[in-house]
């Protein structure tokens, strides 16, 4: 008979597999993180607070710019609605372009 259950872990990996779920949990853990380990080595805290935000931001940052968020594949019906749409303008041999539906 096997095992029906499911280790914590491959829940948590089945709930949340994207990359941004992990970002955007590990912006308040690495914020917290930073500024007590800051904090506990003997740096203030008006100091310590202001370099885990910026831990945050570049956490941020790496998410937004470096690997951004972009569709797998285009989408094959916009190309296709405006590649059979009347032109607008007037045409090369100057007369007025007909009017659009």
């Amino acid at each position: 008979m096997e095992n029906t259950y499911m280790t914590m872990g491959h829940c948590i990996q089945y709930i949340m597999t994207s990359y941004y779920d992990h970002i955007l949990g590990l912006i308040p853990v690495a914020f917290a993180a930073v500024a007590a380990t800051l904090y506990f080595t003997g740096l203030q805290s008006a100091l310590a607070i202001p370099v885990a935000g910026s831990v945050a931001v570049v956490l941020v940052g790496h998410a937004l710019f470096v690997n951004g968020p972009v569709d797998d594949a285009p989408d094959a019906t916009v190309a296709t609605q405006y590649q059979h749409a009347a032109p607008v303008g007037p045409v090369e041999d100057g007369s007025p372009a007909p009017a659009a539906d």
